[in-house]
C-alpha cells in the first residue's frame, strides 16, 4: 500500500532535474553534462556484468551522445584555443572508446573513459571555484536560441 511508486520516483527526479538545468550556468552545465556521462558509464558497466547487452548498448550510447552533443558541440574553438581544441580531441577519443568497448564488451575501456571524465569534471569543478564563471565559459559556445544546451542537458542528465 504505501510502497514506492517507480514511476512517481522518476517523474520527481526528472522535474529536479530540469529545475537544475534551468537555473544553472554555463559552467554548471557542463558539470552535469559530465555527471550524465560519467553516471551513463557506470549503468553501462553493470550492464555488461549482467550480460544485458541491449541496456548496455542503450548506456554506451547516451554516454556517446552526451559527449558528442553535449560536451563537443559545445566546444567554442575560437574563444578557447589550443585548450578547446585538445578537448576535442580527447571527447573524440573518448567516443571512440565507448564505441570500442560497446561491440568487444570490454569494461576496461569504459573506465577509461570514466577516469577522464572524472578528472575533467574535477577540472572544472575547481576552475569554478577559483576564478569568475565568465572567465571560462568563452570554451563554450552560446545556442541559437539561448536554450537548446539546458534541455539537451536536461535530456542527457536523466540516466
Amino acid at each position: 500500500m504505501f510502497g514506492l511508486n517507480q514511476r512517481g520516483v522518476n517523474v520527481y527526479a526528472k522535474i529536479g532535474i530540469e529545475t537544475g538545468v534551468l537555473a544553472a550556468n554555463p559552467h554548471k552545465l557542463i558539470i552535469m553534462l559530465y555527471e550524465g556521462a560519467i553516471t551513463a558509464c557506470h549503468s553501462a558497466i553493470g550492464h555488461m556484468q549482467k550480460k544485458d547487452i541491449l541496456n548496455k548498448s542503450a548506456m554506451l550510447s547516451k554516454a556517446i551522445m552526451i559527449i558528442e552533443s553535449g560536451l563537443r558541440l559545445s566546444l567554442n574553438k575560437n574563444a578557447g584555443g589550443e585548450i578547446a581544441v585538445s578537448l576535442d580531441a580527447l571527447y573524440a577519443y573518448m567516443s571512440g572508446r565507448l564505441y570500442s568497448a560497446n561491440i568487444r564488451n570490454q569494461p576496461e575501456l569504459v573506465l577509461e573513459v570514466i577516469k577522464l571524465l572524472t578528472e575533467l569534471k574535477g577540472a572544472w569543478e575547481a576552475i569554478g571555484n577559483t576564478q569568475s564563471v565568465s572567465q571560462v565559459t568563452p570554451m563554450v559556445q552560446p545556442s541559437q536560441d539561448g536554450l537548446a544546451v539546458n534541455r539537451n542537458v536536461a535530456n542527457y542528465a536523466k540516466v
